[in-house]
């Protein structure tokens, strides 16, 4: 099995990936095409209790646990909130919950895109991030009850 890189190195790539695209409308371009490169989700994950709340479009953000790491899995009805997704995935799936912990998406300000989102979508990706975290925080605590 591949390693799976450093979250920095992660980060690091995409905002160079960011940097060659000339305007917003190539990076929105860019976040369109990732949305379309996402894994579909499973339909039985599309649940209500995988709804990330503070979204003004539809998102699920499924987690589930392997080994020591946290495999995510995401969907959305909106293609460019279904880009972030995928950028979160990339960054954040196959990481270990102490990694997502002390890693924060760093990424989405070196890019702009805090300034470039409408508020709505600014408040999904928030909510996004927030619902990774609170996953690795769950399964690290599960983790240490276990120990």
């Amino acid at each position: 099995m591949e390693e799976k890189k450093d979250i920095s190195q992660i980060q690091n790539r995409i905002v160079r990936e960011f940097s060659v695209l000339n305007d917003w409308t190539e990076k929105y371009e860019y976040l369109i095409k990732l949305g379309r490169k996402l894994p579909a989700m499973a339909e039985e994950h599309k649940s209500e209790e995988n709804l990330v709340r503070g979204c003004q479009s539809q998102v699920w953000l499924h987690a589930e646990e392997d080994g020591d790491r946290i495999q995510f899995e995401a969907d959305s009805d909106a293609m460019i909130v279904k880009g972030l997704a995928a950028l979160l995935l990339r960054v954040y799936s196959g990481q270990t919950p102490d990694a997502i912990l002390s890693n924060p998406p760093d990424f989405i300000n070196d890019i702009g895109m805090e300034n470039h989102l409408s508020p709505t979508r600014s408040n999904g990706l928030a909510s996004m991030c927030k619902q990774i975290q609170y996953y690795a925080m769950a399964f690290k605590e599960k983790h240490s009850q276990e120990a």
